[in-house]
């Protein structure tokens, strides 16, 4: 038998509590399904980056040749790269 998940008052209350309790002796994980939640936005850190401005200028160059704001554009180079580097390292 599953113990019972108790009732939290804030956020900051359950995050200390899943931080010192096992979940599987609350959940089970066995029975549990993915789920996509589509309108969840990712946190955002904003981070100040210095580039050569050739760089800037290339990129804003790409950005409007796809209609794409350049910093969107540079995030999604970003993420391809980040993803062929984590792919590699496996």
């Amino acid at each position: 038998m599953k113990k019972t998940v108790p009732d939290f008052r804030t956020e900051n209350d359950e995050r200390e509590f899943w931080a010192t309790h096992d979940s599987t002796e609350y959940v089970d994980w066995s029975s549990a399904r993915r789920v996509k939640l589509p309108n969840l936005k990712p946190s955002l850190r904003t981070i100040s980056v210095r580039l050569p401005v050739s760089m800037i200028q290339d990129l804003k160059i790409l950005a409007n040749q796809r209609d794409v704001p350049y910093q969107s554009l540079l995030k999604i180079f970003l993420a391809e790269r980040l993803a062929r580097e984590r792919r590699r390292a496996s």
